[in-house]
């Protein structure tokens, strides 16, 4: 037999408010560690290690390795956040729409 606890409001909201203060708390941060941060708290990113990809791989739109290449972005396979390294065998061209795909799951 079951049955049910009326609580005044403000009672209630205070149990409620708890429960969530607890589910929030349990959160992880997906901020990986150890690595250097700009002043934004972004990850740093190597001008170095871009510029060596594009020579390595030219831009696909344009065939130049410096300069824009339009419709691209260059992505990391791994990404920084989840401890992906910031050089170029971790680094692929990839359209903007595949770009913004990737970027709603990872």
């Amino acid at each position: 037999m079951a049955f049910s606890l009326i609580l005044p409001t403000a009672l209630q909201a205070k149990i409620d408010n708890h429960y969530l203060h607890s589910q929030a708390s349990q959160h992880h941060s997906t901020y990986v560690t150890g690595v250097k941060r700009d002043k934004h708290g972004r990850i740093a990113r190597s001008s170095t290690a871009k510029l060596s990809f594009m020579k390595q791989h030219p831009c696909p739109s344009t065939g130049q390795s410096s300069g824009a290449c339009p419709g691209y972005v260059i992505d990391h396979i791994a990404a920084l956040k989840r401890g992906g390294a910031d050089r170029p065998d971790n680094m692929q061209w990839q359209t903007k729409e595949e770009a913004k795909e990737k970027d709603r799951w990872e």
